[in-house]
């Protein structure tokens, strides 16, 4: 779904935040020619020269205040827990007509942090695009990281659609594809799709790191692809998938309520000896990983540096709606 024709969607974006979206998304818009210009705000001026040594912004500031004040579109790329104190900086510093979206994996509250402190006029577009690696910061980041994945967008009752529209168009040529809902399914979808995933894998490989000294190094020499799997999912960003947890806490114990009852009635099936339950299972969970092939939700992977790594998977599609 690449972006063929290069054209401004906006005169100036500004990030705030320069990590692995971020910088992905500064670099997909710097390529095809989506805005021109780029400013960001990072929290340190040697994350500030990074960014510039990097060429991926065109101005790069430590004060949110400088980024944003010319911007048409703000992209706030930050840690879901830092967006109230963002939230604030925002008030009195955009011009009139501005849009401000983010790319947080929770919705509602960063529709509480953030809506309250935008000024009349100002329009707001919460997005979440469903892409990502473990890696973080400025470096990590690769224009194609958004090809043939999902954007969903949780747009506020009363906001113009144009603003809805000009978002969505923008994710569309970064080469996703975009569906919108609801902030509260948004956040109870996620919460079984990534967050519940994402709190076995930290639980998995914590368990690993409290065996005794010899078994934990056959465990890590030994890995296998499974094992592997959850090592890069626990690898990911610690301080933004603590502020997921905090900031999704309901849907998160909503869903992991459920995973413990179904856990339990796992370990009687194998405590008795109970095959067929076991078989019946796993044919259903296969059928489940056959139906995310088939949707096109496995794709071919990219590394930071932008290497392609195929999958051993062939014959992708189009996500189905």
């Amino acid at each position: 779904m690449t972006n063929t024709a290069s054209q401004s969607l906006f005169d100036t974006v500004a990030f705030i935040g320069m990590g692995l979206i971020g910088s992905s998304m500064a670099r997909r818009i710097k390529r095809d020619g989506l805005a021109n210009k780029i400013t960001c705000a990072v929290r340190s001026e040697k994350t500030r020269d990074r960014v510039l040594e990097l060429g991926i912004a065109d101005e790069a500031y430590c004060d949110i205040k400088e980024a944003v004040g010319d911007a048409d579109l703000v992209m706030i790329c930050a840690p879901v827990g830092a967006n109230e104190a963002i939230g604030a900086q925002l008030a009195g510093a955009l011009k009139k007509g501005a849009i401000v979206s983010d790319v947080g994996s929770v919705k509602q509250s960063v529709i509480r942090d953030i809506a309250p402190h935008l000024d009349e006029g100002v329009h707001f577009v919460p997005g979440h695009p469903l892409a990502g690696t473990e890696h973080s910061g400025p470096d990590s980041g690769f224009p194609e990281l958004f090809e043939e994945r999902w954007c969903i967008l949780t747009p506020i009752a009363g906001e113009p659609e144009s603003a809805t529209q000009k978002v969505k168009a923008l994710w569309e040529a970064c080469g996703m594809y975009v569906e919108c809902m609801d902030a509260d399914h948004h956040d109870r979808i996620l919460g079984i799709t990534s967050h519940l995933p994402h709190l076995i894998a930290y639980t998995i490989v914590g368990t690993a790191t409290d065996l005794e000294d010899a078994l934990r190094q056959e465990v890590i020499k030994f890995s296998a692809s499974g094992f592997r799997d959850f090592t890069r999912i626990a690898a990911s960003d610690p301080t933004m998938w603590r502020d997921v947890f905090l900031n999704n806490r309901e849907a998160v114990l909503e869903v992991l309520g459920r995973f413990q009852e179904d856990l339990m009635a796992l370990q009687r099936a194998i405590r008795w000896g109970e095959g067929d339950k076991l078989f019946d299972l796993f044919t259903r969970t296969r059928e489940i990983r056959r139906g995310i092939v088939d949707a096109g939700q496995y794709f071919t992977n990219f590394s930071a540096e932008g290497e392609n790594r195929q999958s051993d998977e062939k014959g992708k599609k189009k996500p189905t709606e």
